[in-house]
């Protein structure tokens, strides 16, 4: 017999297995029973199973259900999370309720690019098109919205308390200028479900109840330090640093390996060369300050090299360097290290607005600079996303007339991610990470790495480093390099076969992937070609 509670709450037995079952919100439609899994759907007093939920795959998440926040004013409690995932990855979607007087307010607290977005659902009077398109316009509840995003999602599980219940289905995500995130999530024989949103820091949201230890330490991260898995190419202890990672490379054979969720164990993995090192060495920690903020400490958790793709044999090809930054509180950067220089950016919540020649962000105009593809050729360390050499992305440049402030847009799949940022002295990236030009001898913007007493011989040795650098990009980059081992030293020789090896080996991708965001797992970082 259902019972009712102090307020909105109500309660009932669950059908299945009689434990109770608690509704926060008089008006929730569904829930999943805690005890015996089973989907559950409210119709009036009575409670009905429809299903049943999958196991909660346990990601680390600090957020729990009965967790409590405030955000613009107003107290929310998370009562329910489902779990979603395509080929981008998984991700949470937590359900939160909150209380404005006498309308409540159905809000979602969902993972993007490594981050998160706070997104509240509205009702929507027009009818949105059956069949968004990746990457145009498109305009929907009085706004101006670009479609960021278009995927099948797969329901992996849910848990608690929910506005109806969860299915599998397609969801559309739109990006617009004013830094919104809007939600389409198409359901069949019903209108779409819409949600607005912005990107928010969970240290801003005042939470409450989050999962912690006795000792008050965080209980995603008590479990995540334990935390250790074999490599699936060499068999070495991987043992990843961050919570967020989804892939990292192997500290002893260098195989890029993809992290999955939980406890569960590894098997995708892409074998790679050694490779030379970074200039900044991962691990070392840096102050740096985007524009009109405060400086942070940033620490470098990861290194890709990247290339274009030239569509003539006869054209130019570009190399740089990607360098994964983190701090706790803000999330991801990324500092990037081309032959123009250094820049340091993130990804953006919003997109910006197409106007002639260019876009426009946050009253700046962008001139549009190149449009290539590009891909990844080395990788050192962890990622928040699944990292898989030789993926290629379509990438557009765009910067400001004086060239400080970037802009970059990638696609891959059924995703565009935006990321934006302004350029940096390569004397302020020296400083900020403690670097010394002996260890720098193949930075690209040497005059601003030089050293004042360095001698004929110093030059000499980073001409070699830079010749060497090159070569190994290039044979990373090109299709079959291995000719010229074959011309000077025949077919049979050693030289030959351990780079008709190497190739074979450096850009299969074995097995399924695991871990994500519909939100964004391409790398963001730009092109900056």
């Amino acid at each position: 017999m259902a019972e009712a509670t102090a307020q909105r709450k109500w309660r009932a037995a669950c059908p299945n297995c009689g434990a109770p079952v608690e509704f926060a919100s008089a008006a929730s439609a569904s829930a999943v029973c805690s005890f015996c899994r089973s989907t559950l759907l409210r119709d009036g007093d009575t409670l009905s199973r429809i299903g049943q939920s999958a196991e909660i795959f346990d990601d680390y998440s600090p957020l729990q259900l009965g967790a409590t926040g405030r955000w613009m004013g107003q107290g929310f409690a998370v009562v329910g999370r489902v779990q979603r995932g395509s080929e981008l990855g998984n991700w949470n979607e937590w359900h939160l309720l909150f209380d404005a007087g006498e309308h409540e307010r159905v809000g979602w607290l969902s993972e993007d690019n490594g981050q998160f977005v706070l997104g509240l659902e509205a009702p929507l009077t027009e009818t949105p098109p059956p069949e968004p398109q990746l990457g145009a316009p498109l305009t929907l509840a009085g706004q101006r919205w670009q479609v960021a995003a278009v995927v099948q999602a797969a329901l992996r599980a849910a848990e608690g308390e929910l506005p109806r219940v969860p299915r599998a289905g397609r969801i559309v995500e739109l990006r617009n200028a004013q830094d919104e995130v809007g939600s389409l999530e198409y359901r069949d024989g019903e209108p779409p479900v819409w949600s607005v949103g912005r990107g928010v820091q969970l240290a801003d949201l005042a939470l409450q109840g989050l999962r912690t230890t006795a000792e008050g330490e965080s209980v995603a991260e008590a479990k995540f330090k334990g935390r250790a898995l074999a490599c699936p190419n060499c068999g070495a202890s991987l043992e990843p640093k961050l919570a967020e990672s989804r892939s990292m490379s192997c500290g002893q054979c260098h195989a890029v390996v993809e992290l999955p969720a939980g406890d569960a164990k590894a098997v995708a993995f892409a074998a790679q060369d050694r490779g030379l090192p970074p200039l900044i060495p991962i691990g070392r920690t840096g102050t740096l300050a985007f524009a009109g903020e405060k400086p942070l400490p940033w620490q470098v958790v990861g290194y890709q090299e990247r290339c274009d793709i030239p569509e003539d044999a006869d054209d130019e090809q570009s190399f740089w360097r990607e360098y994964l930054l983190y701090n706790r509180l803000s999330g991801f950067a990324f500092l990037v290290d081309t032959r123009e220089g250094w820049s340091l950016v993130r990804t953006l919540t919003g997109a910006p607005q197409p106007v002639r020649g260019g876009v426009q962000w946050q009253g700046r105009a962008y001139s549009q600079r190149w449009v290539y593809g590009a891909k990844t050729t080395h990788v050192l360390g962890e990622f928040y996303w699944p990292v898989r050499l030789e993926d290629r992305v379509q990438v557009t440049d765009f910067s400001t007339s004086d060239g400080r402030y970037l802009l970059s847009r990638e696609q891959q799949g059924p995703e565009v991610t935006w990321s934006g940022g302004q350029t940096l002295a390569a004397d302020e990236v020296r400083k900020a990470f403690n670097l010394v030009a002996p260890n720098l001898p193949f930075a690209r913007d040497a005059s601003a790495f030089k050293n004042n007493t360095g001698t004929l011989l110093r030059n000499i040795v980073i001409a070699l480093f830079l010749i060497v650098l090159l070569v190994a990009l290039m044979r990373a980059c090109s299709g079959d390099d291995c000719q010229r081992y074959k011309d000077s030293f025949g077919e049979n020789s050693t030289e030959y076969q351990q780079c008709r090896s190497s190739a074979r080996s450096g850009g299969g991708y074995y097995g399924g992937s695991s871990g994500g965001s519909y939100g964004g797992y391409s790398s963001g970082g730009g092109g900056h070609k």
